[in-house]
Protein backbone atom coordinates (compact mmCIF):
# COMPACT_ATOMS: atom_id res chain seq x y z
CA UNK A 1 0.00 0.00 0.00
CA UNK A 2 1.57 3.45 -1.07
CA UNK A 3 0.20 6.68 0.76
CA UNK A 4 1.11 9.89 -0.67
CA UNK A 5 0.79 13.66 1.24
CA UNK A 6 1.80 16.92 1.84
CA UNK A 7 2.17 18.20 5.16
CA UNK A 8 4.65 20.83 7.08
CA UNK A 9 7.73 19.92 8.86
CA UNK A 10 7.20 20.66 12.40
CA UNK A 11 9.40 20.67 15.64
CA UNK A 12 8.42 19.17 18.73
CA UNK A 13 10.50 20.65 21.57
CA UNK A 14 10.52 18.37 24.80
CA UNK A 15 13.11 16.18 25.98
CA UNK A 16 15.37 17.11 22.75
CA UNK A 17 14.05 18.21 19.70
CA UNK A 18 12.56 15.83 17.15
CA UNK A 19 11.15 16.63 13.84
CA UNK A 20 7.71 15.70 12.47
CA UNK A 21 5.49 15.20 9.56
CA UNK A 22 1.71 15.09 10.93
CA UNK A 23 0.13 12.47 8.33
CA UNK A 24 -3.21 14.04 7.34
CA UNK A 25 -6.43 12.29 8.92
CA UNK A 26 -7.55 10.75 6.08
CA UNK A 27 -4.62 8.95 5.28
CA UNK A 28 -4.36 7.97 8.65
CA UNK A 29 -7.52 6.32 8.98
CA UNK A 30 -6.77 4.40 5.56
CA UNK A 31 -3.31 3.35 7.88
CA UNK A 32 -5.04 2.02 10.38
CA UNK A 33 -7.92 0.11 8.63
CA UNK A 34 -4.94 -1.60 6.48
CA UNK A 35 -3.09 -2.98 9.87
CA UNK A 36 -3.97 -6.34 10.64
CA UNK A 37 -5.63 -6.17 14.30
CA UNK A 38 -2.96 -7.54 16.60
CA UNK A 39 -0.63 -7.16 13.63
CA UNK A 40 1.42 -4.66 14.81
CA UNK A 41 2.41 -5.37 18.64
CA UNK A 42 5.48 -2.98 18.64
CA UNK A 43 5.77 -0.29 21.26
CA UNK A 44 3.44 2.98 20.96
CA UNK A 45 1.33 1.21 18.65
CA UNK A 46 4.12 1.95 15.80
CA UNK A 47 3.63 1.08 12.06
CA UNK A 48 6.19 -0.11 9.84
CA UNK A 49 6.99 1.97 6.78
CA UNK A 50 9.23 2.79 4.13
CA UNK A 51 9.39 6.65 3.25
CA UNK A 52 10.38 8.90 0.87
CA UNK A 53 10.77 12.83 0.05
CA UNK A 54 12.52 13.85 -2.82
CA UNK A 55 15.31 11.58 -3.52
CA UNK A 56 15.99 10.13 -0.10
CA UNK A 57 14.70 6.66 1.02
CA UNK A 58 14.06 5.18 4.10
CA UNK A 59 12.74 2.62 6.29
CA UNK A 60 11.21 4.20 9.71
CA UNK A 61 7.83 3.54 11.70
CA UNK A 62 5.24 6.20 11.84
CA UNK A 63 3.65 6.56 15.81
CA UNK A 64 0.12 7.34 16.77
CA UNK A 65 -1.34 11.00 18.19
CA UNK A 66 -4.26 10.30 19.80
CA UNK A 67 -4.54 14.66 19.95
CA UNK A 68 -4.35 15.00 16.44
CA UNK A 69 -6.16 11.49 15.15
CA UNK A 70 -3.38 11.04 13.09
CA UNK A 71 0.04 9.11 12.65
CA UNK A 72 3.20 11.18 13.04
CA UNK A 73 6.67 10.53 10.62
CA UNK A 74 9.70 11.76 12.45
CA UNK A 75 12.21 12.75 10.24
CA UNK A 76 15.77 12.44 11.30
CA UNK A 77 18.87 15.08 10.62
CA UNK A 78 20.13 13.47 7.96
CA UNK A 79 16.88 12.88 5.68
CA UNK A 80 16.47 16.97 6.67
CA UNK A 81 20.16 17.97 5.19
CA UNK A 82 20.01 16.06 2.18
CA UNK A 83 16.83 17.57 1.28
CA UNK A 84 17.33 20.88 2.47
CA UNK A 85 14.25 20.59 4.61
CA UNK A 86 13.21 23.69 7.15
CA UNK A 87 10.35 24.05 9.81
CA UNK A 88 7.60 24.68 8.07
CA UNK A 89 7.98 23.85 4.88
CA UNK A 90 5.04 21.59 2.87
CA UNK A 91 6.87 18.15 2.21
CA UNK A 92 5.81 15.99 -0.02
CA UNK A 93 5.62 12.59 0.95
CA UNK A 94 5.61 9.12 -0.10
CA UNK A 95 4.96 6.27 2.84
CA UNK A 96 4.97 2.54 1.86
CA UNK A 97 3.66 -0.05 4.51
CA UNK A 98 6.02 -2.60 5.92
CA UNK A 99 3.16 -4.99 6.82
Amino acid sequence: MLVRFTAPLWLWQGKGAWHFITLPEDESQVIRMAVPRGGQNRGWGSVRVTATIGESRWQTSIFPDTKRNAYLLPIKAEIRRAESLSVGEAVEVSLSLDL
